[in-house]
């Protein structure tokens, strides 16, 4: 096949985009190429450019879905409702754990943190809300991974301490674990003495759509303290959930009803 000249390589990335985005559901991969009458070849390498810029993302079993960027552009009110209702939980776990909370979502090359309850302990006060986070090195990053929403990326992972998982085998036991457990962990991974661990939100559909996170030095989330931390963040991620689902808000009550 000839390469395509400008106009038309533009014509096909809007073609598979189109078509995600008209599908209520991820597409499979062949059905994608087959409705944009492309090569499967020709629309991995489409696919490939459109998930690095985040405009598309693909899960676990190859099928395709918007990317973050278009997530957070048309779920403005969304994102608002997430932060709105995570607020009273994040707080919770802050007051239980005493360490530090954040909220992340998937971003299309790192974890992007969008809110935080800090701990009240002067060590591990650290602000991370606009830090890039890799994923394969952060509780928050495993979780999505894990459930398909985020990519590991191509090459080498990158090496943050003697702790960080650089291999992809390694990772693929660690990301089932994360799945088997309900949440994720991170020791050490990411910084030295710095433990996390980080439980699923999702929407009505059953998607990841974000992550809560406890963070704190490993001299206080000991490995006896992570089980017992780990069950309350999927205690009070599912709460969010509930939360993100209309139909388990219980209906408004209007003035004069009965």
């Amino acid at each position: 096949m000839p390469a395509p000249t400008g106009t038309q390589a533009v014509d096909r990335a809007s073609t598979l985009l189109v078509t995600v985005l008209q599908s209520d559901r991820p597409v499979p991969f062949a059905d994608l190429a087959a409705a944009a009458d492309l090569p499967k070849s020709t629309a991995s390498r489409i696919l490939t450019s459109l998930e690095r810029h985040g405009l598309v993302r693909r899960g676990q079993d190859a099928s395709v879905r918007p990317g973050p960027v278009l997530a957070r552009y048309v779920g403005s009110g969304r994102a608002d409702a997430l932060l709105r209702q995570a607020g009273p939980h994040l707080a919770r776990l802050g007051e239980l754990t005493g360490e530090t909370v954040n909220l992340a979502v998937p971003g299309a090359t790192a974890v992007e943190q969008v809110a935080q309850v800090d701990s009240r302990f002067m060590l591990g006060a650290v602000n991370w809300v606009g830090r890039d986070v890799p994923f394969h090195c952060s509780a928050l990053g495993k979780v999505f991974l894990a459930h398909g929403v985020s990519r590991v990326p191509k090459g080498r992972l990158d090496r943050r301490t003697d702790r960080t998982i650089t291999t992809r085998d390694r990772l693929d036991v660690d990301l089932a674990s994360v799945r088997r457990l309900g949440y994720a962990v991170a020791d050490s991974e990411l910084e030295p003495g710095l433990v996390a661990v980080a439980a699923p939100i999702t929407d009505p559909d059953g998607t990841v759509v974000a992550a809560v996170s406890v963070t704190g030095p490993s001299v206080r989330l000991t490995g006896d303290r992570i089980p017992g931390v780990g069950r309350l963040l999927v205690a009070e991620s599912r709460a969010i959930s509930r939360a993100l689902d209309p139909k388990e808000r219980p209906p408004t009550r209007r003035m004069g009803a009965a």
